[in-house]
Parts: C-alpha cells; sequence; structure tokens
C-alpha cells in the first residue's frame, strides 16, 4: 500500500509540473499574441452574434423569414395547380408513359389501376396576375399578386420522414443543421434577448392525428447547440423550466448563474470545450428570456381589427392562426428565423372533407400575416414561405367514387408560394402537364429553393460551410442553385 501511494503521489506532482509548465508557456504565449485583450472574461455570446464568416456576402434583401411549414404534404390539385382535363378524364387509368416508372409509396404500389382525379373544387383567376386559386383558399387568392408561385418544386424523398428533413436540412438522412440553424451560425442573433430561432407547433383539423414531427428537425446537427432552434408552447410556460423554482427571487437566480458561469469558465479554459461556452450563453438568454418570452407572447394587446383580421380562431393558444400573430410579433422583437410547423395535410382517404377544414385552418390567417406584415412595414425585409414536403397524385389512392377520393404522395411536382424581401409579387413560375404529373417548364429542386432563401439574406449557399469530420458541409450539399427569375 505504501508503494502504491508513492506511485499516486508522484504521478500528481509530475501532472502538476506538466500543467504547470504548458500554462506558463499558454500565459506567454497568449500576451504575445493579444496583449491588448489577454486576460479579458469572454462574452458568453460573442459566438452568437459575432459574424465569424464574414457574412452577408452582398446586400441581402432578407433580414428575417417566417417559414410555414404545411406538414404533410398538401393537395397542389386541389389548391394551386389548375388541371381541368383530369376533371374530363376523371377514372381513367393514368398512362405508363406519363408515370414513366416512377418509384411509389407501399400504400399504392400494390394497386391494380391508377385512376385519374380532378379536384372537387372549383378554381378561379385572382388579381391582376390572373393566379390560379381553388375556393379552398379564397383569402389566398385575394393577396395572389403579392405572391410568387412555384408550382415546379420536386423532390427525391417519398415519404414523410426524410421528405421533411431534406426541407429542413438539405438532407434526407438525420444529423444535418436545420435551416435556421445555419442562418444563426451564418448571420448570428439579431438581439440578446430572445432566440435567433423560435419553432411554433399547430395541428391541423384535416386529419389531426397524422404523421408527427421531431425536434431533430430544428436541432442544430453538428454546429454549437446555440444556433438550435426554441420551441414555444402555447401552455401556461411557452418555454419549459424558464421560470424560477418557488422560493427562487431573481437576486438568487441572478447570483446562481454568476457563480456557475465562474465555474464553466474555469472548465472552459481547462478542457477548452467550445460547448461550454455554449451551455454559459444558453443560461444567460433563458435569464433574459424570462421576462422577454412572457411580454412577447401575451397578445392581449392586439387590437380587436387585427386579432379579427386573422380569423375566429386567433385568440385560441397553439392554433395557427394564434402561431401566426405570434410569428409576427416574434420577427417585430428581431427574430430572425420562425418556423412554423402546422400538422394534418396527409390526405391519403376522404380527402375532399378532410381538405376543406385543412385549408380553412390556414387560409384566413396566412393572408392576415402577409398584410399584417406589409401594412407595417416588414414585408419588405421578411421573407414568407408556404408549403409542404411534396405534393399529391393526381390519381385516386383507393376506391374513387363520385363524391370522395384520395391522394397518395407525389414528389415530382408540387406548389409552394414565398412574398416579401425581394421576391418577384403577382408571378407564377414553372409549369407541369396537363395532367399535372410532371414538370414540363422551370423545374426547381429542395436545393434550388434553400440557396434561394439563403441569396435572400445575402448568403452565397456554396461559400457557407462548416468543417466536420474532415468534410467541409453546406445546407445545400453539392448543388442547388438561385432561382433568379423569381426575383424582383
Amino acid at each position: 500500500m505504501e508503494e502504491l501511494h508513492k506511485h499516486f503521489l508522484n504521478n500528481n506532482r509530475r501532472n502538476f509540473l506538466k500543467k504547470a509548465g504548458l500554462g506558463i508557456g499558454g500565459l506567454a504565449l497568449g500576451s504575445l499574441l493579444d496583449p491588448f485583450n489577454f486576460g479579458k472574461e469572454v462574452d458568453p455570446f460573442s459566438s452568437l452574434n459575432n459574424n465569424e464568416l464574414n457574412l452577408p456576402h452582398f446586400a441581402p434583401k432578407a433580414k428575417r423569414i417566417i417559414y410555414l411549414f404545411q406538414s404533410g404534404g398538401p393537395s397542389q390539385l386541389d389548391l394551386f395547380d389548375y388541371k381541368p382535363m383530369l376533371n374530363e378524364l376523371r377514372g381513367s387509368n393514368l398512362p405508363e408513359s406519363v408515370r414513366d416508372g416512377q418509384r411509389l409509396t407501399g400504400m399504392t404500389s400494390g394497386q391494380d389501376k391508377f385512376p385519374l382525379v380532378g379536384s372537387n373544387y372549383n378554381f378561379k383567376q385572382y388579381g391582376e396576375s390572373r393566379a390560379w386559386v381553388s375556393e379552398l383558399m379564397p383569402y389566398v387568392g385575394k393577396i395572389a399578386d403579392e405572391l410568387c408561385f412555384i408550382k415546379s418544386m420536386h423532390t427525391e424523398a417519398i415519404n414523410h420522414d426524410p421528405a421533411i428533413t431534406f426541407f429542413q436540412t438539405g438532407s434526407q438522412q438525420p444529423g444535418r443543421p436545420s435551416m435556421g440553424s445555419w442562418m444563426s451560425y451564418g448571420l448570428g442573433s439579431l438581439n440578446n434577448n430572445m432566440p435567433s430561432f423560435v419553432v411554433l407547433l399547430s395541428n391541423g383539423t384535416g386529419r389531426p392525428k397524422g404523421q408527427p414531427l421531431y425536434s431533430r428537425l430544428w436541432g442544430n446537427g453538428f454546429l454549437s447547440s446555440l444556433h438550435q432552434g426554441v420551441q414555444f408552447r402555447s401552455a401556461k410556460d411557452p418555454v419549459l423550466y424558464l421560470k424560477n423554482p418557488d422560493g427562487v427571487s431573481a437576486h438568487e437566480r441572478r447570483k446562481m448563474l454568476d457563480y456557475l458561469a465562474e465555474l464553466n469558465y474555469k472548465q472552459e479554459a481547462f478542457f477548452d470545450d467550445p460547448e461550454i461556452s455554449s451551455r454559459i450563453a444558453q443560461y444567460e438568454m433563458a435569464y433574459r428570456m424570462q421576462t422577454s418570452v412572457p411580454k412577447t407572447m401575451d397578445i392581449s394587446d392586439e387590437p380587436d381589427h387585427i386579432l379579427k383580421m386573422y380569423g375566429p380562431n386567433s385568440q385560441k393558444p397553439g392554433t395557427y392562426a394564434a402561431n401566426c400573430i405570434q410569428a409576427r410579433r416574434l420577427i417585430e422583437k428581431d427574430v430572425r428565423f420562425v418556423q412554423l410547423y402546422h400538422m394534418g395535410w396527409d390526405q391519403h382517404e376522404n380527402l375532399p372533407t378532410q381538405i376543406k377544414g385543412q385549408s380553412s385552418d390556414v387560409d384566413q390567417p396566412t393572408a392576415a400575416l402577409i398584410m399584417d406584415l406589409k401594412q407595417r412595414g416588414l414585408l419588405e425585409d421578411t421573407l414568407v414561405v408556404w408549403g409542404g414536403e411534396f405534393g399529391r397524385t393526381n390519381y385516386c389512392q383507393g376506391n374513387l367514387t363520385d363524391t370522395n377520393y384520395g391522394r397518395d404522395h407525389h414528389p415530382r411536382s408540387f406548389t409552394v408560394f414565398m412574398a416579401g424581401a425581394g421576391i418577384k409579387p403577382g408571378f407564377s413560375y414553372g409549369e407541369t402537364d396537363d395532367l399535372g404529373y410532371n414538370i414540363i417548364k422551370d423545374p426547381v429542386h429542395v436545393h434550388d429553393l434553400q440557396a434561394t432563401i439563403l441569396n435572400q439574406f445575402g448568403i452565397d449557399h456554396t461559400k457557407m460551410t462548416y468543417k466536420h469530420q474532415g468534410r467541409r458541409f453546406r445546407l445545400t450539399d453539392v448543388s442547388g442553385h438561385v432561382v433568379k427569375d423569381i426575383l424582383s
């Protein structure tokens, strides 16, 4: 036992001398390299607010973005892509020459026939742009001259999880940073009192128990955890564990955080782990959010005419309408990226009934949000994006009747729309064939849309990269181009 004690004693002496030597050398080197800032305490928000990448690359048109993601895949053929020939050929089998061997989901791959089916709802043209919009979306139709419809979106993913992940992270495989995290990493935050990236969730009435969403969709991936999205809930406590525990005053909380930061700074100096400084910044952000979040989420100060503009559900917490109001309030507080997910668009059966309720959820609030931003002068530098992860088929899934039909996933062509921040208003881009199955003009890939969004923020998507595991990653992976024709 005595020999063992001597071994540990000597080992501790060796470690002490080794670390002391390295420490003294480090002190000397630090004082030589940066004599003016040497020894100063690091600002925990420096990595979030400082622009390490020297972005933007060029003058931006957008300052903030509200991404209205319609989870489940809205049927473009019942909303925006008017195809009267489908009604004329209702019940006819989809020609194999049109399908051209496309891979199908397991839900329709076993069907013997693929009967074509048009929409049960009428379309009409709106505004000077003469954009076709379904009777399901009358409010959106009335603001068609503010919108840019992209009718030629396409993706490779045919199932929800990889398709949504693709739109949000640029990869069908999980683990990459979300778009909001990339934006936070590249441009930093616009404020110190709110997160740079906020997520809001709402559940639609079309198919309330549809596809679930996962927190990794707004995760930071291999970027610093400073850049992950923060989910705001509709409950009494918008952010979990933000409030002080019972019996703990604000003064005591401040003292605790100061002591905790002191310990973390010492740990950071010893281990040189950047995640420690990220954790310090997160504690500080949570402290500041204790006052900023409740004020932002409280819509009691909204005028009655604004609440009425967003529709009858505007005062029901957690609804799409209420979240649209919250999205506007968040960008007013200089939150850079607001991601609103609205679930319930996965209509494989009973589509005419389900999509009616689902469209009613979003129609008036979406139009109200865009016009509200415009009247406040915010639409000039706020980009609004509306769309899902893929579209729906032009043929019926299951049995086709005179009043009922369903549609399977369709990645080959679908519609999204954008507004504000240098996007050409009153414009439709891209075109599908007469059956609404294939793109015949100006295709837009997922990476093209992502590249265009980044472009509006003054970012060259090929140059915003992060080195991880020996490779430089970017949101658009190794493809994507800016769709310049939709820029004003």
